[in-house]
């Protein structure tokens, strides 16, 4: 099971029961707070049909509470609508009903509770529910005595409905608020799970040596988290870097040394001045070699050790490319090259490093130099390729063998030159490789249909 179906799950039973247990609560409260609601708005009725029957009584103290009202009591039968008035004697016995007469003479001096209608506590004293109806009375006082009663009575079937509505009112919106609910839910497990989901896949990025960054999450517990990833990530890569280049430097460094050891141990012999010239010259020729590869591992393990570019600015490509051709003039022409600048591609640019830049585009012609023929051609192009700008390098050499087509960009990978036989450091693509990347770019050498080699620069355009 996956986490975030893990919290959603928990969430959604935890949010459920206590959603199930609020509308069942809720629910239940509604009926005794409509009825409530009722009581005292009979109840305040009832108080002033009491009042204006007291003020007739007191204009005719000798009459019966019933006979004191008689003249108004066939308007209030025509005007009570949905409620019943009725008037009762001090003993309890029905005087006056509304309701044509229903319940004349009838006995109201018992009265059932109204407990049942009610959550909690006791209903009021003047309140009573009987026959399916909510009663409410008011005294009528004179002379300081209860001479009578009035009382008003409304149906429950009539608040039953206003009951029944209420509650699918509250009903549907408890259902919109628990999908409301169940949404959010979602989403804050998606949001809680999105930040190890792509910690996971950094993880996995970099288990397979593939580029990738970091995540970011404003979380502190998974913050903490990337920062530990990132630097056992930064610890397993520096151990294994240590040892994969002191095992490629001492394989590097063993022929040198032993051409050295072995010129070195000739050379405490005797030998004519001639022979003496050729070993210590072959002695410089190694220990420039050993140089040579000690320098460009320094700048290759500088260069990996970064994690982004230090300054950058907008440049234009076409530049760089003419600096690298003027920084190698000298060794093209004793060659007796031709370095062509065919396309200059007036108008790219990039964002980038100027010097390291420049270093990638003398790196790759340094190369076609070096493969070149006698008097050969090299023909550069700077071409737009949206949304990259690519440098293209084309040489006349005898291009690159099926065999090593895989590997020039390993480090310490050299093919013999075709004057001589002499190999490089085999840095030098491993160099423009790392620089590329820095930039957000590649680099590709392959052999052409024709002959010769082509490399391919390619940088994001800006």
């Amino acid at each position: 099971m996956k986490i975030r179906t893990a919290i959603f799950g928990v969430y959604l039973a935890a949010s459920a029961a206590g959603f199930a247990v609020l509308m069942a609560f809720i629910l239940h409260e509604v009926r005794p707070r409509y009825v409530e609601s009722m009581r005292r708005t009979l109840g305040d009725t009832a108080g002033l049909l009491a009042a204006l029957l007291e003020n007739d009584l007191a204009r005719q103290p000798a009459a019966e509470p019933a006979a004191a009202w008689r003249g108004n009591l066939d308007a209030l039968e025509k005007a009570s609508g949905a409620l019943r008035v009725y008037v009762t004697d001090a003993r309890g016995i029905v005087v006056f009903d509304s309701a044509g007469g229903r319940d004349v003479g009838r006995d109201y001096s018992w009265r059932p509770e109204m407990s049942a209608y009610f959550s909690r506590g006791e209903p009021a004293e003047n309140a009573s529910v009987a026959a399916g109806e909510v009663r409410v009375t008011a005294p009528v006082r004179a002379a300081g005595k209860v001479v009578g009663r009035v009382g008003v009575a409304r149906s429950l079937s009539s608040v039953t409905e206003a009951i029944l509505r209420a509650r699918l009112r509250l009903l549907a919106g408890g259902l919109v608020v628990a999908a409301l609910m169940t949404a959010a839910g979602w989403w804050i497990a998606a949001k809680l799970t999105h930040s190890l989901e792509r910690l996971t896949a950094y993880a996995q990025a970099v288990r397979d040596g593939k580029a990738a960054q970091p995540p970011v999450s404003r979380a502190r517990e998974v913050g903490a988290l990337v920062t530990a990833f990132e630097e056992m990530r930064v610890a397993l890569e520096g151990k294994a870097y240590v040892e994969r280049y002191t095992q490629a430097l001492a394989h590097e460094l063993k022929a040198p040394l032993s051409a050295i050891r072995g010129a070195a141990e000739l050379l405490q012999e005797t030998m004519p001045p001639e022979e003496r010239a050729k070993f210590l010259a072959h002695l410089r020729a190694e220990s420039g070699r050993i140089q040579q590869i000690v320098d460009r591992m320094l700048q290759l393990a500088a260069l990996e050790a970064r994690r982004g570019l230090e300054t950058t600015e907008v440049l234009a490509v076409e530049t760089c490319v003419r600096e690298a051709v003027e920084a190698l003039r000298p060794v093209w022409l004793a060659r007796g090259l031709t370095v062509k600048i065919a396309a200059a591609g007036e108008g790219c640019r990039t964002k980038g490093e100027h010097f390291l830049l420049v270093q990638a585009v003398t790196n790759l012609l340094q190369n076609a130099i070096e493969f070149s023929p006698q008097d050969g051609m090299i023909v550069i192009r700077v071409e737009p390729d949206f949304p990259n700008v690519r440098v293209v390098i084309d040489d006349e050499g005898p291009g690159i063998p099926a065999y090593a087509q895989g590997r020039v960009f390993e480090r310490f990978y050299s093919l013999p030159r075709p004057d001589g036989g002499r190999k490089s450091t085999g840095l030098g693509l491993s160099f423009v490789h790392e620089i590329a990347a820095l930039h957000g770019g590649g680099v590709s050498v392959e052999s052409r249909t024709g002959g010769g080699a082509q490399a391919v620069l390619t940088l994001p355009a800006v």
